[in-house]
């Protein structure tokens, strides 16, 4: 059976995801600081078995122990997807460095971390997609977020470069950029409606982007059939960036 590990799984994006992979068939393990709780209720649910496990993605320990833990309980991993991350909105004068170290910790380095400890497992099983939650602000460049933004740019370049030199071996890597998505931790970010109203104005879908709207593309670059497709970012985000 396809393992798949989903980081961030403890809410949001990463619960979705969770959700949709074990759904269709995958075996997941969620890596997340957070409890994991609801998200084994809602894989349940779904018929699925999900394997919670505690890491922090900045920590290399941390990570190293986790992927062991998922590999020692499911044998070869195949997919990766490097969903944990933050965007505090900050203006620029006022981001500190340490605002900006935290940053780029989690929403690069984190995802640096994952995939090195992953790769020996995913060569092993003699295929791998590593998914790269990256954003639409790459290409929008919206105010109070120009850490968030450097560090989702720096994630599609790790991206691009990545999948170039491990395409020989049957590992794909793809990013996927979500525009403003309705999520609790969206919402608590943005301020209530602000935020998506703003986005939306930019759209040309007319309505808010939910996280059910990324489950297909997903499914789309884990599938095993989807092994010459690699080093590409697609953007779902309704339209606000055409890219």
């Amino acid at each position: 059976m396809t393992v798949a590990v989903v980081t961030g799984a403890a809410a949001g994006l990463g619960r979705t995801f969770a959700v949709a992979l074990a759904r269709n068939g995958y075996r997941v393990a969620g890596l997340d600081l957070a409890d994991l709780g609801e998200t084994v209720k809602q894989v349940g649910a779904v018929g699925g078995d999900l394997l919670p496990v505690r890491a922090d993605v900045t920590d290399a320990e941390s990570v190293d122990a986790a992927v062991d833990t998922v590999a020692r309980e499911f044998g070869d991993l195949h997919i990766v997807v490097n969903n944990a991350g933050i965007y505090p909105p900050i203006p620029f004068d006022e981001t500190t460095v340490d605002d900006w170290r935290r940053v780029m910790r989690v929403n690069l380095e984190g995802p640096f971390l994952v995939t090195r400890a992953a790769l020996p497992h995913l060569r092993r099983a003699g295929w791998g997609r590593i998914v790269n939650i990256a954003s639409a602000v790459v290409f929008l460049g919206p105010p109070e977020l120009v850490a968030y933004t450097t560090s989702k740019a720096g994630l599609i370049g790790f991206t691009r470069a990545l999948a170039t030199e491990l395409g020989q071996e049957n590992i794909t890597v793809n990013a996927i950029a979500p525009g403003l998505t309705r999520t609790d931790t969206a919402a608590r970010t943005t301020g209530a409606d602000g935020g998506f109203e703003r986005v939306l104005a930019l759209q040309s879908v007319p309505r808010i982007e939910q996280p059910e709207d990324l489950v297909s593309t997903l499914l789309y670059v884990c599938a095993k059939g989807s092994g010459f497709l690699t080093g590409q970012t697609i953007n779902v985000d309704g339209g606000s960036a055409k890219h």
